[in-house]
């Protein structure tokens, strides 16, 4: 019969051999190293290659995961935020009304600017229905606001103390918003029982189409200055 083969390989033979290989290696030029460090050099540069680009994106994943968890959070605080509003939809729509309403029944005491002229007559009439005597009775120059137009009227009346009183308690009634402002009581020399009433009687009215056109054009921002020429 034929002898089994044995194998029996030479460990420090084997050992010598790995170890000269990695013995005056040339760092400049491993393409001149022997098999064995070439291809652990390999395997090492690969698997930093591998390492750095893992790490990169888990970096880039977290940082996307903030992000997110960011938005989250604003989007629920902002959901929170319109639950509570259509939760109160019903009531703020009941508020909305009562202002609007409060809104028309204020701009129906505001004269147009046809109206003024009635306006003034019955500041007039309201004098005269108390027995007052107009010294002077001038409307000044009318000031355009932004919504509306104020229209001041220098007033002085001679008259009885409680014909005085009366006076102002029918311009307070008037139908119109009128205001009586900067308002002076004297007596009249020589004539007992009567004072003068000296004051601005301020009126207001709605802007007609042109003078809304001049107010917003007027409160438009004014553009920067062309550059001269060249």
């Amino acid at each position: 019969m034929a002898k089994n083969l044995k194998f029996n390989p030479d460990m420090g033979a084997v050992v010598r051999n790995l170890r000269t290989q990695f013995v005056g290696l040339d760092p400049n030029d491993p393409s001149q190293w022997p098999a064995l460090p070439k291809y652990l050099l390999y395997v090492l540069v690969c698997v930093l290659v591998i390492v750095g680009m893992w790490f990169a994106l888990i970096k880039s994943v977290d940082e996307t995961l903030e992000q997110e968890r960011s938005t989250e959070l604003s989007l629920r605080a902002d959901y929170k935020k319109k639950v509570a509003q259509a939760v109160s939809l019903e009531e703020l729509k009941k508020q909305l009304e009562q202002v609007q309403q409060y809104v028309t029944q204020l701009e129906k005491q505001l004269p147009s600017k046809s109206e003024m002229d009635a306006l003034l007559s019955d500041i007039n009439q309201a004098g005269l229905g108390r027995s007052l005597q107009f010294e002077l009775f001038k409307p000044g120059q009318v000031s355009v606001k932004q919504y509306y137009a104020e229209l001041p009227i220098t007033v002085r009346v001679t008259g009885r103390y409680h014909d005085i009183g009366m006076f102002a308690a029918d311009i307070a009634n008037l139908s119109r918003i009128v205001t009586l402002n900067n308002l002076t009581l004297s007596p009249v020399k020589d004539r007992d029982g009567l004072l003068t009433m000296t004051c601005i009687a301020k009126t207001f009215r709605y802007l007609d189409e042109a003078e809304v056109a001049a107010s917003e054009q007027a409160n438009k921002p004014k553009s920067n200055a062309k550059g001269g020429k060249k």
